[in-house]
Order: C-alpha cells, then sequence, then structure tokens
C-alpha cells in the first residue's frame, strides 16, 4: 500500500472513515488519560479528523501528521481557521487554533519532534495499514515518542479472511505483541458494532470494536 493509494482515495473522496462527529468513544475514555490540559497530543495519520478539533477544544496542543495535502487543507478550510504555513525537513506544517497538522510522512518523524508530545490518539491509524506496515509502524513512529507518553487507541476486530482492508482487523493478540515490549496495555472496552451502523464494515461478517490504554515504559 503505496501513498499514491491514499491520495486518490482523498481525491475521489472516497473517505468512508471519515466521522461527521468526534468519536464518542475518544470523548469517554480520554478522561480516563488523566492528562493537563495544556498537554500535547500526537495525532498520527490524522486525515481531517474531527478528533483533533475535540482535544483543542479541551485544552491541549494537537500535534497531527497526515500524508495528504487534500485533507489537510480541508481540515483548516472547513473549521474557518487561516493557517501558517512553514516547510521543515518534517513536511510542510499547518498551524491555527491551537492545532499543528504536519503534511508529511508519519514514519519519517524523529524523537526531537514528538519529544513534547503527552499522549498519542490513534484511531484509524494502525487499522488503516496491512500487517507488515503496522509493524513498521510501531517499530518507527511509536517509538520516537517519549517514555511516559500515554496513548487511547481504538481498533478494530472482524474475521479477516471476510475481507481485503483497509481498514484492517487488529486482534488483541497483535496489539500485544506489537507494544507490550515498551508500552504498558490494557483494554478498556470491547464492544459489538450492528450491521445497521453507518461505520459498519461492508463485508464483515461481524465486527466489533476495542479500545485501549498505552502506556510507554
Amino acid at each position: 500500500m503505496n501513498p499514491d493509494f491514499w491520495q486518490q482515495r482523498w481525491q475521489e473522496g472516497r473517505i468512508g472513515f471519515h466521522q461527521s462527529t468526534p468519536t464518542p468513544l475518544l470523548q469517554k475514555h480520554w478522561p480516563s488519560l488523566q492528562l493537563p490540559k495544556d498537554s500535547q497530543v500526537f495525532v498520527p495519520l490524522a486525515g481531517k479528523s474531527l478528533d483533533m478539533a475535540w482535544l483543542a477544544a479541551q485544552g491541549h496542543r494537537v500535534l497531527g501528521v497526515e500524508l495528504t495535502q487534500l485533507a489537510v487543507e480541508q481540515f483548516f478550510a472547513e473549521h474557518q481557521l487561516q493557517p501558517e504555513i512553514e516547510r521543515t525537513r518534517y513536511g510542510t506544517h499547518y498551524r491555527a487554533g491551537g492545532i499543528e497538522l504536519i503534511c508529511g510522512d508519519a514514519f519519517k518523524l524523529d524523537a526531537s519532534l514528538l519529544a513534547g508530545c503527552a499522549a498519542v490518539f490513534d484511531r484509524a491509524a494502525i487499522i488503516a495499514l496491512p500487517p507488515d506496515l503496522r509493524q513498521h509502524y510501531v517499530s518507527t513512529t511509536y517509538a520516537q515518542l517519549p517514555s511516559q507518553c500515554k496513548g487511547l487507541m481504538i481498533t478494530l476486530e472482524y474475521p479477516q479472511e471476510d475481507r481485503d482492508g483497509p481498514p484492517f482487523s487488529v486482534q488483541e493478540a497483535e496489539v500485544r505483541n506489537l507494544f507490550e515490549q515498551n508500552w504498558n496495555v490494557q483494554l478498556l472496552e470491547r464492544r459489538p458494532i450492528p450491521s445497521d451502523h453507518p461505520g459498519y464494515v461492508n463485508g464483515a461478517s461481524k465486527l466489533d470494536t476495542a479500545v485501549y490504554t498505552l502506556h510507554k515504559i
């Protein structure tokens, strides 16, 4: 799955992963992280997620990264924000309203950029990646986050043989295998998604969503 895949999805408007409201499970479980209001929160593969605006409204400073320039531009336009723009080795930075979005490659961020991140929120990142890239994602992007960083991760679980991703099924055993060497992992909730739900994954015979907290050792 190369960058052109996602660029084409955005150009064609095939962004069923984008939600028209903030994620209810984020709103429910975010307080459990007990973060100070001015904490910096990292949002990888951010798209134009309304979750970033919700996090900023809680008083957090948001640092997102997104590969597709169209998604970044749409986010600020739809929130009627006029961003300041700066180019660095990480990509093109857009900043406004307590939110900084980098149009760049999440796999190429380093520890110096992410050193101030007290938390990470991952709703549609790890499930967007096939298995080999999930391992690479954890060993690069997540590895650059500082010790004691906290996280909230939301995944989907379904029989992978039912369909091709994305979104991919990421089971609890894989989450623990990927993270537990360097992160404390706690499953907070698993719930079924009914087939008439707008977020149901077409072709899946059953679908659950799972929520985890992460805490870097």
